[in-house]
């Protein structure tokens, strides 16, 4: 279990939570003053009311709502997107609507999930060539459709 420090911004903010035992995801909130509403293939930045601080070497993760998408076509485009351990401001949820409705969204609902992930910084080591793989340069459909 790691901590993470957050800060209401606005005193209104729902703080983020598990809704299940084993949920990987915590439930990020809207928090608005007014509902607002997305159109048909349109995005909106929508505010949390939240700060955080995460552990060096940790990222947050923003991720859709799957019933948000199944029913509605409601997304992120940048998932997932990421939430730095440097960054300090208010987190908010860019939401794109894919349907053909304009969809609304009230203060409290719940607009995607924040998986917290340990991350690991990388020095890169220039060289000549890379190893042998079977796979080699395959990449974009190679391996095929079907599974049968």
């Amino acid at each position: 279990m790691i901590k993470v420090k957050v800060v209401r911004v606005n005193k209104n903010a729902v703080l983020p939570v598990y809704a299940t035992r084993h949920a990987a995801g915590m439930d990020i909130s809207a928090c608005l003053d007014e509902p607002i509403s997305i159109d048909p293939f349109t995005t909106a930045l929508v505010p949390t009311g939240l700060s955080i601080e995460l552990p060096e070497g940790y990222e947050a993760q923003l991720r859709p709502r799957s019933g948000l998408a199944l029913k509605h076509l409601i997304s992120l485009p940048n998932s997932p997107a990421t939430i730095d351990a440097d960054y300090r401001g208010e987190v908010k949820v860019i939401l794109v609507n894919y349907g053909k409705e304009p969809f609304s969204v009230s203060h409290g609902d719940r607009i995607a999930q924040m998986v917290v992930a340990r991350v690991e910084r990388v020095d890169f080591d220039e060289v000549h060539s890379l190893s042998f793989s079977d796979r080699g340069e395959g990449g974009f459909g190679h391996t095929g459709i079907s599974a049968v």
